[in-house]
């Protein structure tokens, strides 16, 4: 009966999803009724390439490199069809109503094949490729017509490749001889390498590169250009690269000025924090009233009274008077600047300084040893003023998070209302403060709502606060101290529980995309108010009734977390997060040195401090999500997470909130938060979700797509499950078996909507309940899609 039903299941399904794609089909198939005669609404592209037998493949060129040289391509289409045509098509352009001009703005204008756009794709891709050494190569196109449509199949094809025969230079500039040919070894250039243009502009970016993080401020790219000659036979190409001198103006005639390139030394460093563009140019007075203080070889300038202490400003500008510039040290500071969260924008420039004593002649500039005498140059030497004007953002801001989750018989509401000041005390201190409140309403008899009020409070501080001295040369990315206090409030149905926590931690950068976070005293302290016996009498499982008592929570807990997600470019991005935590240990020691013990129902021993048991056990998690960007605003993003914890030593039975759950707004969306699992063991308690478990697996896969304007559209399909490991089962069920924990996951899927304000994303997400773990063996696949078996959730941001 099981299997029967779970097939007359899909089958509505498949009907349903069959009849949907058939009317899309059918509609889609009227989008040509309105091409002009003679013209051709553009298909589809397609790039075909020769295979070479004999060139490697890490030589050849790709689909997706030629790709990006096609210049016209078809209409956005809707599960393979024309539908966003035919409704454009289907608008009357003689009535200006709301209805007409509604669908011509979710409607798509049909793309009419363009002969000249073809040509010059076509002409694009053979640039390409003989730019990347294929100078024998050839690109060609044909049009396949039919029912008014045109397919453009572009055929491509390298043959062989051009390849670096002798490697000469031209120094031009004879001082920079023994620096660049001192530094060979890192060259791009190596003979045998294909003729690549690219290859080619990559080494003039890091000759360039090289130079100016040893002083050399006005050297760029146009100074090296280079001479190839094919001639030499043998698809061999004999490559000079020429090394021009500094072109310092220009005659009366219009001749260029040449001179050797320069090596230039900071000599002053001015800092304006405070920076206020519209004022510096609206206000005449502005000048006047600028003020100047120099600290540790800063000199700072400010209108009225610096909102910044100096020594801030001296640990985030790692740029001193009588250093050579440096440019990776400039990009260095300007991030600093940009990670303290202060400064919407900053801006760091230099100017030459007029010096009365001419250039001064420099004899060795380099990374080296003196005796290294490809260090060794005869160069000059002039100074540089560096300016670097600092734009706050708002320094006082505010937020608002929504989440919410309704079913059939549930109802939740949280709302979160924050305030920030990001410079508290002139240290550029991040201040924060919120509160939470939380609503639980179940359309049951009796004990059926509970709420939850909170308040929490931090500090941010822009340095590592330690007892011992860090070094000050530390090349640690956004080093960052925060302070944290919380109180809660959570009135459940059967208990009433208090909560507060203190958190001092660290968090520092490594690269560009790496974060740690160390937590070396995260304190929590659980006191039940009140707790109804008949509700501990319900709970089958003895590990969850010891969840449920007062504790203390001290100990060590970090994360390290790989972010690429770009916030100005859309494109596939990673983020791993992997977070840890170990309790008790510590004070374990403490208090069996000045603590009490004492029994608990079950006559084991435990300890306490200042009089309250204390939590010992084990946790981990890891969180991975990953974006595929498909096209503008269309992206794919797969998200898995899994997580265990473990009691041990003065536990029985891990914390009630740090165990594990499922369900709610941004996990499985087909249910309601603690619903789901543990295993396929039947809910304990019919009349308040507290389905939990010490060990969590979960996947998510969300497609997400444009609609109309602010409204992104989202599909997803979410598997997962709870289940207890090693300790706490509660029956079989329960129990995670690596033979048969896939057949106790359970699976959702279901429509959302995003819209996209710019500065927040308000979600809506319906899920479908498909297989639910946890109904009698039997009933498990859902064979009807009733109210029942769905859940809308809402909240602010994306889900992962």
């Amino acid at each position: 009966m099981a299997r029967k039903g779970r097939i007359g299941g899909w089958t509505s399904a498949l009907r349903l999803a069959a009849t949907i794609v058939a009317g899309l089909w059918l509609a889609g198939c009227s989008a040509t009724r309105h091409i002009p005669s003679g013209a051709y609404m553009l298909a589809g592209n397609k790039i075909e390439i020769e295979k070479e037998k004999d060139l490697p493949r890490d030589e050849r060129a790709t689909k997706a490199e030629l790709e990006s040289f096609v210049r016209q391509h078809p209409g956005k289409k809707l599960l393979g069809t024309n539908f966003y045509v035919w409704v454009y098509n289907a608008a009357d352009s003689s009535k200006n109503n709301w209805w007409n001009r509604f669908k011509r703005r979710i409607g798509r204008e049909p793309v009419l094949l363009d002969s000249s756009l073809v040509q010059r794709s076509a002409a694009g891709m053979k640039i390409y490729l003989d730019g990347k050494g294929f100078l024998e190569s050839k690109a060609s196109f044909r049009v396949d017509t039919s029912d008014r449509k045109a397919r453009v199949v572009y055929r491509v094809r390298q043959g062989e490749p051009y390849r670096i025969g002798g490697i000469d230079y031209d120094f031009r500039d004879r001082s920079l001889q023994r620096i660049v040919l001192g530094d060979t070894a890192s060259s791009l250039l190596r003979k045998g390498n294909v003729f690549d243009a690219n290859v080619l502009g990559d080494e003039r970016v890091r000759i360039a590169s090289y130079l100016k993080d040893r002083g050399y401020y006005n050297f760029s790219i146009n100074n090296i250009s280079y001479a190839a000659d094919s001639t030499v036979g043998d698809r061999t190409v004999d490559l000079t690269m020429i090394v021009k001198p500094y072109t310092a103006g220009y005659d009366a005639q219009g001749e260029a000025q040449l001179d050797n390139n320069r090596v230039y030394r900071i000599r002053e460093i001015y800092v304006y924090p405070d920076y206020d563009p519209t004022t510096a140019v609206s206000d005449s007075f502005y000048a006047s009233r600028l003020d100047t203080v120099e600290y540790k070889g800063l000199r700072i300038v400010y209108d009225t009274r610096s909102k910044v202490r100096p020594e801030i400003l001296r640990r985030t500008i790692g740029l001193y008077p009588n250093y050579l510039y440096d440019a990776s040290e400039v990009e260095r500071t300007y991030e600093n600047i940009m990670r303290l969260g202060y400064y919407k924008s900053a801006s760091i420039l230099f100017s030459e300084a007029a010096d009365p004593a001419g250039d001064v002649p420099v004899t060795y500039v380099g990374g080296g040893t003196v005796a290294d005498t490809a260090g060794v140059t005869d160069a000059a030497e002039r100074p540089l003023v560096c300016n670097i004007f600092c734009i706050p953002a708002l320094r006082q801001s505010y937020s608002v998070e929504l989440e919410g989750t309704t079913s059939s018989d549930y109802f939740g509401l949280a709302a979160t209302v924050g305030y920030q000041n990001r410079n508290l005390f002139r240290g550029m201190e991040l201040f924060d403060v919120s509160v939470r409140g939380g609503y639980e309403f179940m359309r049951l008899k009796g004990k059926r709502n509970s709420f939850e009020l909170g308040v929490s409070a931090s500090f941010s501080f822009p340095r590592l606060i330690t007892p011992f001295r860090v070094n000050r040369y530390n090349r640690a990315v956004n080093p960052r101290t925060k302070v944290e206090v919380a109180y809660s409030v959570q009135r459940r149905p059967y208990y009433h529980r208090l909560l507060a926590s203190g958190v001092w931690g660290y968090s520092w950068g490594k690269g560009r995309h790496s974060t740690f976070v160390l937590r070396p005293a995260d304190i929590s302290i659980v006191k039940l108010r009140q707790i109804d016996s008949s509700f501990l009498e319900q709970l089958p499982n003895p590990y969850l009734r010891n969840s449920y008592t007062p504790q203390v929570i001290a100990g060590l807990s970090g994360s390290y977390i790989f972010n690429n997600q770009s916030r100005t470019v859309e494109k596939s991005s990673l983020m791993l997060r992997v977070n840890f935590e170990t309790n008790g240990n510590l004070i374990d020691g403490l208090s069996r040195l000045f603590g009490r013990s004492g029994l608990d129902e079950n006559g084991r021993p435990y300890h306490r401090l200042f009089g309250t048991r204390y939590a010992q056990y084990f946790r981990a998690d890891v969180n991975l999500a990953k974006k595929f960007v498909l096209a503008p605003k269309t992206s794919l993003v797969y998200r898995f997470y899994a997580g265990w914890g473990y009691a041990y030593g003065n536990s029985f039975s891990i914390p009630f909130e740090r165990l594990f759950y499922c369900g709610g707004a941004n996990s499985m969306r087909g249910w309601m938060a603690r619903t789901l699992g543990p295993g396929n063991s039947e809910r304990w308690i019919s009349s308040y979700p507290v389905q939990l478990g010490n060990f969590k697996l979960e996947t998510n896969l969300e497609a997400r797509f444009p609609v109309w304007g602010i409204l992104q559209g989202a599909l997803f399909f979410d598997v997962g499950n709870i289940w207890f490991m090693n300790q706490g089962e509660y029956g079989e069920e329960s129990r995670f078996r690596i033979d048969r924990f896939y057949r106790q996951l359970g699976f959702d899927t279901g429509l959302g909507a995003r819209f996209d304000f710019s500065f927040f994303v308000f979600r809506v997400d319906w899920g479908i309940k498909l297989h639910n773990p946890n109904e009698p063996a039997g009933k498990r696949w859902i064979r009807d899609f009733r109210l029942g078996n769905t859940t809308l959730n809402f909240g602010v941001g994306y889900p992962f």
